[in-house]
């Protein structure tokens, strides 16, 4: 029953509770004062708990009815830390949504059951993908279908391709900062967005250098340049710009709306990239200014958390670290 309230828009829910995104680096940087570090720890809210997601595991810690933390890990496949197209620009970006979305659900069906009845599930492979496309066409229905219907009105008084597809894109624009709204007008998942905010929280105070203590980590904001939220707006403004140099008159509904659809994994991929350039030269003010808009819109997707949700998500990135550093104590 836990589950209920996220299934029908699980997709855009485990982006943005994602964040910060997972970064490998692939060189260094050309500006050593802003020099990209060789990997950037990422995790995802969920029900009761939070996933993260290290250089070799990931791990889930959740609260239990009893009140107890209740952490699990497993090894990430070879080719999620080594293989060849992880490293791959625009490749690599599209790779790790598809990692997001799969772990992301599996964790959260997962946390679901431990944190309604103390146990764990196995998912299978068959309800994992049908929730996953049931979800995926939810969301590109939403965010990108709904648009392309509501703007053909535009299309038909301005008898113009760019007031259209302009219209679209304000269309599409106006549907996310709705849908972030109301679902955050349900009371689990504002419990998940404070989660949200535990992980943001603990992912800022490894990243100072600073104590995994609740006190330390409480300390730092909820916000957080990496996260999901950020993501999904990138990919909003450019398929904005990208949309609007597709030709509409003449063009049935059916081949515009594959269009939207065929272009998503292509915006994504650049919109990772762009992310990855926010974390690089974060230090300089113009790149601070440009990604200071997807910081606000995290008030939409964040709480504050409280001390037991800050413990939840400090058990499960020291369970991720500890896993990365026994390699080099071996």
């Amino acid at each position: 029953m836990r589950l209920l309230p996220h299934v029908g828009f699980l997709i855009p829910e485990l982006i943005m509770a994602s964040g910060p995104l997972v970064i490998v680096s692939s060189g260094p940087a050309a500006r050593p004062k802003f020099r990209l570090p060789d990997f950037f720890y990422g995790g995802q809210a969920l029900i009761e708990g939070v996933m993260m997601r290290g250089r070799s595991t990931v791990a889930m810690s959740v609260r239990t009815p009893d009140g107890a933390i209740r952490t699990s890990s497993e090894a990430l496949p070879p080719a999620l830390m080594t293989g060849r197209w992880i490293r791959t620009p625009f490749i690599r970006g599209v790779l790790l949504l598809y990692e997001t979305l799969i772990l992301g659900t599996r964790m959260l069906m997962r946390s679901a059951a431990i944190a309604a009845e103390g146990e764990e599930i196995e998912i299978g492979r068959g309800t994992l993908a049908i929730t996953l496309v049931a979800s995926i066409g939810f969301a590109v229905g939403l965010f990108f279908v709904l648009p392309l219907v509501l703007s053909s009105a535009a299309a038909g008084a301005s008898n113009s391709d760019l007031v259209a597809n302009l219209a679209e894109g304000g269309i599409r624009l106006t549907v996310f900062v709705a849908y972030l709204l109301l679902i955050g007008l349900m009371a689990d998942v504002r419990r998940v967005f404070a989660y949200h905010g535990a992980e943001h929280k603990a992912i800022s105070a490894l990243e100072a250098r600073e104590p995994l203590t609740p006190e330390a980590v409480d300390r730092f904001g909820t916000a957080h340049t990496r996260c999901g939220t950020t993501f999904l707006l990138i990919v909003i403004v450019l398929s904005i710009l990208l949309f609007t140099f597709i030709p509409r008159t003449g063009v049935p509904f059916v081949l515009l709306a594959l269009s939207r659809v065929a272009l998503v994994p292509v915006v994504a991929g650049i919109a990772y990239e762009l992310l990855r350039f926010g974390a690089r030269h974060f230090g300089n003010p113009f790149v601070r200014a440009l990604f200071t808009p997807g910081l606000w819109l995290q008030k939409l997707t964040t709480r504050a958390p409280d001390h037991d949700m800050l413990e939840v998500s400090i058990a499960s990135l020291k369970s991720v670290l500890d896993a990365d550093a026994r390699p080099a104590e071996a």
